[in-house]
Parts: C-alpha cells; sequence; structure tokens
C-alpha cells in the first residue's frame, strides 16, 4: 500500500511538473493547481461567476483553466474582454458544442448554438432585419404596452380598497414578459386573464418551466465524455423528450398561422403581422432556406432569451429600488415632469427619462442577466494578452466580474444610477456590456430595453411600492444561465394617490 501510495505522489509531481513547462515553452496563460482527468473542474463551486472571479483575482485576468477535457481561457478584465471581441472577435465566433446545444439547438444549427459561417450570418440576418430591426419593433409596441397596462390593472384591483398589496412579483413580470413575446411570436397570450385556449395555455406554460429547468442544468458529462456512459443519459433522454414537446407545439402555432392561408394578411389599420407570419411570408420566396425547422428555431431562441432574462432584470431592478427608496422617489419625480399624471408612460418617453435609463443600466451591470456571457469557442489559435490560446479553446467572459471590479468601477457594489450620467448610450467601451459584444453580441438589446424600461417605468409612475417587512430584501444571487434572485421578489404596493383617477379607469 505503501508502495502505491509513493508511486502516486511521483506521478502526481510529475504531472504537475510537466504541466508546468508545457504551459511555459507553448506560452500559454496562467494557470492554477490542475488534477489528472479533472483539471480545475474540483475548484468549481456555485454561484459560478463569483468562484471564477475569485480564481482570477489570485491568479490573473486571463487565464487557461480545464474543466476536464476542455480547455478554457477565462477572460475577467476589461482588455481582455475586447481583444476577444475585435481582434480575435471572427476566432471566437464559434460556439462549444455541449449537450443541450444538440438538443435544444436542433444540432447546433439554431442561432444561439450554430458556429460561424453562412448558416449562422443568414439566421442573424433574417434576426435582425426581419424580426428585431426597429422598425419591426414599432409595430409591436402596442403589445407591450397592453400587456404593461394588464399588470397595472392587475396590482390595482389587488388593492381596491386603497391600501397595499402583496405581490409575487417574480411571477408576475415573468408573466407579463412571456404574454409580450408569445403575443409577438403568434397572436397568443398563455398568462393571466383572457386566456383563449387554456389547455393549449397550460400545455406551454409546462414546457417554459420544464425548458429553463433543463436549460440551466450542468452536464458534467459536457467535460468528463466517460461520464456520458455511465450517469447522464437520463440527461440527455429528457432533453430529448423535451424538444420533442417544443417541436411539436411550435409547429402546431405554425400549422394553424398556415391554415389561416391569406386571411393571415392583414389590410391596412387592422392586426400586424406576428413573427411567425412575416417568416411564412419569406417561406413563400425562399422554401428551400425558409424551412419550417428554421421557423421553429428562431422562435425558441427568441421565446428564451426575451423571457427570462427581461423578467428577472425587473425584478432585480425592483429590489434594488425597495432597499433604496430615495432612488425610487426621484425616478418618480422625473416621471412626474416629464410624462404627467394624466396619461400612462409610453416607450417614446423613454428617451427624455436618462434617470430611470441609470437605474436600469445600474441594474445590469451589477446583476447582470448573463453573468457569464454564453460560451464561444477559439475556431483557430490566437493571443490574448500576449499568451498563446491553443485552437479549439472554450471562452468564457466573466462579466459579473468586470462590471463589479472595483480597480474598474468606484464601489461597485454600492447602486449608484447617476454613474451614467453624461455616458453615451449608458455604456462605457467593454467596462460594460450586459449584452454581450461583437459579432455574437445579442440581437435582442433593443427589444429588452424598450421592454424593461416601459415595464419598470410604468411600475414606478404608477404605484407606491415598500418592502413585506422592516428587514431589507434579500439581494442573494441564485444559480442559473441568468442568474435568478435567490428568493423571488415579494413586495407591497397600491396606486399612488396622483395616479388612482387615471389608474381606477383602466
Amino acid at each position: 500500500m505503501e508502495i502505491l501510495y509513493s508511486y502516486f505522489l511521483l506521478f502526481f509531481a510529475l504531472y504537475i511538473l510537466t504541466k508546468h513547462f508545457l504551459n511555459k515553452n507553448k506560452n500559454l496563460p496562467p494557470s492554477p493547481l490542475s488534477l489528472p482527468i479533472i483539471g480545475h473542474l474540483y475548484l468549481l463551486k456555485k454561484p459560478l461567476h463569483r468562484t471564477l472571479a475569485a480564481i482570477s483575482d489570485r491568479h490573473g485576468p486571463t487565464l487557461l483553466l480545464r474543466f476536464g477535457s476542455r480547455p478554457v481561457l477565462l477572460a475577467s478584465s476589461p482588455s481582455a474582454a475586447e481583444e476577444c471581441f475585435t481582434k480575435n472577435d471572427i476566432v471566437f465566433a464559434n460556439r462549444p458544442r455541449l449537450l443541450a446545444g444538440k438538443h435544444l439547438g436542433y444540432n447546433y444549427t439554431s442561432l444561439a448554438w450554430a458556429s460561424y459561417g453562412d448558416h449562422w450570418r443568414n439566421l442573424r440576418r433574417i434576426t435582425s432585419l426581419e424580426i428585431l430591426a426597429s422598425s419591426r419593433l414599432q409595430t409591436f409596441s402596442g403589445i407591450r404596452a397592453d400587456e404593461v397596462r394588464s399588470l397595472i390593472q392587475r396590482l390595482v384591483g389587488g388593492s381596491s380598497d386603497g391600501g397595499f398589496n402583496t405581490v409575487d412579483m417574480k411571477s408576475a413580470l415573468f408573466d407579463l414578459t412571456l404574454n409580450v413575446m408569445m403575443r409577438m411570436i403568434a397572436g397568443k397570450r398563455y398568462y393571466g386573464e383572457n386566456v383563449a385556449e387554456l389547455e393549449e395555455a397550460k400545455r406551454f406554460r409546462g414546457i417554459v418551466k420544464e425548458t429553463f429547468l433543463l436549460a440551466g442544468s450542468t452536464n458534467v458529462g459536457d467535460f468528463l465524455p466517460i461520464l456520458k456512459w455511465v450517469g447522464y443519459k437520463g440527461l440527455e433522454k429528457r432533453l430529448v423528450r423535451l424538444q420533442e414537446k417544443r417541436d411539436e407545439f411550435m409547429q402546431e402555432l405554425i400549422d394553424q398561422h398556415r391554415r389561416m392561408g391569406s386571411k393571415s394578411s392583414p389590410a391596412p389599420g387592422e392586426r400586424k403581422k406576428t413573427m411567425i407570419e412575416v417568416l411564412l411570408s419569406l417561406q413563400e420566396t425562399e422554401p428551400e432556406y425558409y424551412t419550417d425547422e428554421i421557423i421553429r428555431g428562431i422562435m425558441l431562441v427568441l421565446l428564451g432569451a426575451g423571457s427570462d432574462t427581461s423578467a428577472g432584470t425587473m425584478e432585480w431592478a425592483l429590489s434594488i429600488l425597495l432597499n433604496n427608496p430615495e432612488v425610487l422617489k426621484k425616478a418618480q419625480a422625473e416621471i412626474d415632469v416629464h410624462v404627467g399624471h394624466d396619461r400612462l408612460l409610453e416607450e417614446s418617453d423613454l428617451s427624455k427619462l436618462p434617470y430611470l435609463h441609470g437605474i436600469i443600466n445600474e441594474t445590469l451591470r451589477m446583476y447582470p442577466a448573463g453573468p457569464l456571457l454564453l460560451p464561444h469557442e477559439s475556431s483557430e489559435g490566437c493571443t490574448v494578452g500576449g499568451f498563446s490560446v491553443p485552437q479549439g479553446t472554450m471562452l468564457l467572459v466573466n462579466l459579473w466580474a468586470i462590471q463589479n471590479d472595483p480597480k474598474v468601477w468606484v464601489e461597485p457594489r454600492k447602486f449608484k444610477p447617476e454613474r451614467f450620467e453624461g455616458v453615451e448610450g449608458g455604456r462605457d467601451k467593454f467596462k460594460l456590456m450586459p449584452f454581450g459584444s461583437g459579432r455574437r453580441g445579442c440581437p435582442g438589446e433593443n427589444l429588452a430595453m424598450r421592454m424593461v424600461g416601459l415595464a419598470l417605468g410604468s411600475l414606478i409612475q404608477c404605484f407606491e411600492w415598500e418592502r413585506i417587512g422592516e428587514e431589507m430584501v434579500d439581494m442573494t444571487e441564485g444559480t442559473g444561465l441568468s442568474m435568478p434572485k435567490a428568493q423571488p421578489l415579494e413586495a407591497k404596493c397600491r396606486p399612488r394617490p396622483t395616479m388612482v383617477n387615471l389608474t381606477s379607469h383602466l
């Protein structure tokens, strides 16, 4: 036994020395102590963005880690991120092949999971020019306004006696964003009152719940291939079944729109085309490319990316405002001056509300919806920070670490919307990039800012808000791709006296 132990220690020492000198000779980025087979997986604890930030604090802003069999470049500074998304933008425009992308991303062919190339460029062009262009988003502004009005009615109805009403804001905001997205996609709402197809709505809600549950699951088999055959087949089977349900549901919506035929083309002054109708009209001219699978893939990406993230940002923002009532009052005063009490805030008012924009940007800075940007992968070798990065290296940009770094931001954990006063567009190069950057930056930024600005601004305009108790709202971060709150937000609200006349007649 002692001989075996001695051999193990000798093997381990040789392994460490070999790795050290190989890294040095190849000019690879610095790397903490790595173990055989598992690499640096032993270091990882939840929440992952904070663990990786602590590792970067100890070893440097540009590191080469090994997650099992996968080399990982960890970038945790604005300069490292800038180098990845400018000089090496095309090199890092690929996506790593992870299990979720295989089954939820149509075998790595959807917009979110496809690697860089002609197919991905076409998907990006369709999404940016046909679906998420400013002109197209403007045609859907009535849907967003209508759903925000429905939320206000719901909150007013709960406090009909004029007192405070306790509300589960996580559910209310999630319902809001899902209704907005599905009305834009398919012309249907599945949450709250006035839901037409109850069984269809029940199916949809189940699919959404399962999608967010499984999409956020960590599959260790992505990093330790041997485990694919040992204990992770169960997850793969669940992903396959989930995608079958998602696919079937979206295809039914497409078929419903197709059966409507010419009736789906609105006359002037009537309703606007849904996103499915826009894509089906493109399918008529280019059927070989705008296949039903392409349409299903685009709709599912938009639904997943456009609902949970926006709802989570609004939940974080409202939580912060409850803990900072002086900021809330300042935001209400700004809206009162520029909008007044005789009408609801509209999207066209947002450009006149810089303090509201500061609140949103400060929320996105402190609590980004993607604390670790979606992973990229290098298509060839390159250099970052003067170090050599091998082909096939997965890139993780720790956005949370960059946006909460005391070397980059003054008092980063203090909520100060004023820090964005005078910053053009509310952004500051690679110090703040909640929607990513470069070719793979989020194409839905415009939609998200409209949705969050309108909904959060309307809640500030119409209601007085209080915490449910004396203690501060718990701001602990939960686990998941979009960094949810560990404790869902419950809050008390009632119509502001100056808004009672307006909100009571909605």
